[in-house]
C-alpha cells in the first residue's frame, strides 16, 4: 500500500505541476485542486501502509523482545554502575552514561508504541511513568557529573535504577499475564 501510496503522490505532483504551466495567465483552480486531493489521498495511503507495517504481529513481537532486551541491558548496566560508583571518579560518570545507556534507550523508545498497541494504553502509561522517571535521573546523574556533584550522583544513579527495575518488571509482568501476541483494539480517536 505504500508504494501505491507512494505513486498517488508522484501522480498528484505532477499533474499540480501540469495545471499550474497549462496557461502563463490564469491558473484553473479547479484542476489544481483536484491534484492536490490525488496527492492527499497518496499521503493518506502511505500513513495507512505504515500503520499496518507497525502494527503486524511479526513486527510487534519483534519489538516487545527489543523492548525487554533494551530494558534488561539498561537494569544490568545501572546496577553494575551503581556498585561502581565510590570507585568512578566523578567527572568520568557522564562518560560512562554515553557508553552504557545510548543505545539500549534508543532501542527501548523507537520500539514504545507497541507496548501500547500489544497491551494497550494502560499499560502504556505505567510502563513509560516509570521510565521516564528512570530517564529523568539519569538525566540529573549526567548533569550532576558535569558539575562534580557527587552525593547528587551517587543518589540519583540508584534512583535511576529503582525505576528502570520497576519499569522492566512491568514489562515482564504484562508477558506473563498477556495471551498470544495481538494487538490491542484502537480507538478511531484523534492520535491515529
Amino acid at each position: 500500500m505504500k508504494k501505491i501510496g507512494y505513486l498517488v503522490i508522484t501522480i498528484g505532483f505532477l499533474l499540480g505541476s501540469l495545471v499550474v504551466v497549462l496557461d502563463k495567465e490564469l491558473v484553473p483552480w479547479n484542476l489544481f485542486i483536484r491534484a492536490l486531493v490525488v496527492g492527499a489521498l497518496g499521503v493518506v495511503l502511505v500513513r495507512m501502509g505504515e500503520r499496518r507495517q507497525s502494527r503486524s504481529a511479526g513486527k510487534l513481537s519483534a519489538n516487545m523482545q527489543l523492548i525487554e532486551s533494551s530494558l534488561g541491558s539498561i537494569v544490568e548496566n545501572i546496577t553494575q554502575l551503581n556498585a561502581q560508583k565510590q570507585s568512578i571518579n566523578t567527572y568520568d560518570v557522564r562518560h560512562r552514561i554515553d557508553e552504557l545507556f545510548i543505545e539500549d534507550l534508543t532501542a527501548f523508545v523507537d520500539s514504545r508504541q507497541s507496548i501500547a498497541q500489544v497491551h494497550g494504553i494502560g499499560a502504556y502509561a505505567d510502563v513509560m511513568s516509570c521510565f521516564a522517571a528512570g530517564e529523568r535521573y539519569l538525566n540529573r546523574v549526567w548533569s550532576a557529573s558535569a558539575d562534580g556533584y557527587i552525593d547528587e550522583v551517587n543518589a540519583y544513579i540508584d534512583k535511576a535504577r529503582e525505576q528502570f527495575a520497576e519499569s522492566l518488571e512491568k514489562i515482564r509482568q504484562l508477558k506473563a499475564d498477556a495471551p498470544p501476541l495481538q494487538p490491542a483494539p484502537q480507538n478511531s480517536g484523534a492520535g491515529d
